[in-house]
């Protein structure tokens, strides 16, 4: 029973999340909630407790989400960085923008900004592992990863915002530089390595 209601819960919040991310935050009544759930005010509260909750709730459901989608299209070796690097800003535009203003709209609220740090500091973690998995793949060192994700998240969520594409060009071309010169140091070491032998 207990697994059914967490299951109705977590479809409950997708509904209230694409709801606030039609109207936002403070267009978004827990009437229209309902009415997009199919569900009574009272059961939204059931679940819920308030509409505080659902709020704080849907987004980070969703926001993971969409975290999980971004990885899911992630490189799966060296040569597949550039496909990944021109495609996906755009792909997470088309796909996520409404998502993201919902978001920033969220978590740059004071009523909502203690949860917004903890749901980062979540993010944290999450890009972590990610670029533990990513590295061996990508033959690049764990932090390495890690920072350039964070990098290329941020321009991929301020061009889904908005669709700035100097800003967007601008910091890929940063990235594709410190990929460069990070892979011309290593070549560099490695050449003088062998040389030593």
């Amino acid at each position: 029973m207990a697994d059914a209601t967490c299951e109705r819960a977590m479809e409950l919040l997708e509904i209230c999340f694409d709801e606030f991310c039609k109207t936002g935050l403070e267009n978004t009544g827990i009437r229209q909630l309902s009415k997009a759930c199919g569900v009574t005010n009272p059961t939204l509260f059931y679940y819920f407790g308030c509409k505080e909750n659902i709020v704080i709730r849907a987004t980070a459901h969703g926001m993971a989400k969409v975290e999980q989608d971004f990885m899911e299209n992630a490189p799966q070796n060296a040569a597949d960085i550039e496909r990944f690097l021109r495609e996906m800003p755009y792909l997470t535009a088309k796909l996520h923008g409404a998502k993201y203003r919902f978001m920033y709209q969220v978590y740059s609220s004071p009523k909502y900004r203690e949860y917004g740090k903890e749901f980062f500091r979540g993010v944290n973690r999450r890009y972590r592992n990610y670029a533990e998995q990513l590295a061996p793949m990508l033959g690049l060192p764990v932090d390495f990863v890690q920072g350039m994700t964070y990098l290329f998240v941020r321009a991929c969520v301020h061009y889904a915002l908005f669709e700035d594409e100097e800003y967007l060009n601008l910091q890929l071309a940063v990235i594709r530089q410190t990929l460069m010169l990070y892979q011309n140091a290593n070549q560099t070491k490695t050449t003088h390595m062998e040389d030593i032998r």
